[in-house]
C-alpha cells in the first residue's frame, strides 16, 4: 500500500483514504473493491460535475469544493469521490482540502474520535466529513466579502481604473464558486434516500437538513455578493464614463477656443501685400491682443452656458 493510500479500521467498518488519483491507487481499488470501471475512470477525470449513483453494492458519490489560492487569488474547484456503503467509506481526493486531510488524521491518531464516528452507524461519519467540508466554504465566502468591500472604498477613492481588474478577478471568483455549489442541494437529498438501500440515517436526518441548510446559506451569500459585485462593477464604469466625459468636454474646449485663434494667425500668416494693419505700429500686438479678448470672450460663453 502506497503512502496515498491509508486506512481506518474500527470493529467491522473501514475508512479508506486516497490523497492521490492516478492509475496506481485505481489499480488498487480495482484490486480490492467491486467497483465499476465508469466509476474509477470519472475519479480520473479532470473535467467532473457533482453526482450520485447507486449500484446494488455501493453509492458513488462527487462532490466539488472551493479552494482559495492565495498568490493568485483565485477560486478553483477540487474533486472528491466517495464510494459508500455499510462496510467501507473510501473517499479519493487530490489532497487540496484540509478539512478533509487534517479529521482523517485526527481520527487515525485519536481513538476517542474512532469510537464517536465509527462505532456507530456510517452516517455519522459522513455527516461530519461534509459538515466540516461545507463549513468550511464560510471563511472563502468572507473572503470574498472582504475584496468587495476593499473594491467598493477605493473606487470612491478615485482609484476607478485600477479596480477594473480587481472586480474581474472578484466575478471570476463567485462565477466559479456558484458552479461548485449549483448542485450540491440536490445531490445530498439523493444521498439520504440511497443511503437507506445499505443503512438507515433516519435518527440522524436532522443533521443533514443542517447541511441542507448551510448549503441553502451559501448559496444565498453567493447570490448577495454577485449582486455587489455587479452594482460595483456598473457604479466603476459609470465613474469611469464620467470622467472620461469630463475629459473630452475639456479637450472639445480647448480646440473650440483655439480654432477662432489658430484661424486669425493663419490669415495673417499669408504674407500678402495689402493684409490689414501690414506695415502698422504695434500690428503685432494688436493681433495679439484680439485673440486674448476672442480666447476670454469664448471662455466666458462656455461659463455662461455652465459648460465649465
Amino acid at each position: 500500500m502506497s503512502d496515498f493510500i491509508q486506512q481506518i479500521k474500527v470493529k467491522n467498518f473501514s475508512w479508506v483514504n486516497i490523497s492521490r488519483c492516478s492509475s496506481e491507487e485505481m489499480k488498487y481499488l480495482k484490486e480490492n473493491f467491486d467497483f465499476h470501471p465508469i466509476h474509477l475512470n470519472d475519479c480520473l477525470s479532470q473535467i467532473q460535475r457533482p453526482k450520485l449513483e447507486a449500484t446494488k453494492d455501493y453509492i458513488f458519490m462527487v462532490l466539488l469544493f472551493p479552494v482559495y489560492n492565495r498568490k493568485t487569488r483565485k477560486i478553483i474547484s477540487s474533486e472528491i469521490d466517495f464510494f459508500i456503503n455499510a462496510d467501507y467509506l473510501v473517499v479519493v481526493h487530490r489532497d487540496e482540502l484540509t478539512p478533509l486531510i487534517n479529521f482523517f488524521n485526527l481520527c487515525k491518531i485519536n481513538p476517542e474520535q474512532q469510537e464517536k464516528y465509527f462505532g456507530k452507524n456510517p452516517s455519522v461519519l459522513i455527516h461530519e466529513i461534509l459538515n466540516r467540508l461545507f463549513s468550511y466554504c464560510i471563511p472563502i465566502l468572507d473572503v470574498l466579502n472582504i475584496n468587495i468591500n476593499s473594491i467598493e472604498e477605493h473606487i470612491f477613492k478615485g482609484f476607478e481604473r485600477k479596480m477594473v481588474n480587481e472586480i474581474l478577478i472578484a466575478k471570476t471568483n463567485i462565477v466559479n464558486f456558484r458552479k461548485i455549489m449549483q448542485a450540491h442541494r440536490l445531490v445530498i437529498s439523493k444521498l439520504l434516500k440511497k443511503t437507506d438501500i445499505f443503512f438507515s440515517t433516519g435518527e440522524y436526518k436532522m443533521y443533514f437538513d443542517e447541511i441542507l441548510e448551510t448549503i441553502d446559506d451559501i448559496w444565498e451569500n453567493l447570490e448577495n455578493l454577485n449582486q455587489s459585485i455587479e452594482a460595483m462593477e456598473k457604479t466603476n464604469n459609470a465613474l469611469i464614463s464620467f470622467r472620461l466625459n469630463d475629459i473630452i468636454k475639456i479637450l472639445t474646449i480647448i480646440s473650440v477656443t483655439i480654432l477662432p485663434i489658430s484661424l486669425i494667425a493663419a490669415i495673417f500668416g499669408m504674407n500678402l501685400q495689402f493684409m490689414p494693419l501690414t506695415n502698422k505700429p504695434f500690428s503685432f500686438w494688436i493681433i495679439i491682443g484680439l485673440m486674448v479678448a476672442i480666447f476670454i470672450s469664448l471662455l466666458c460663453s462656455f461659463k455662461k452656458k455652465k459648460w465649465l
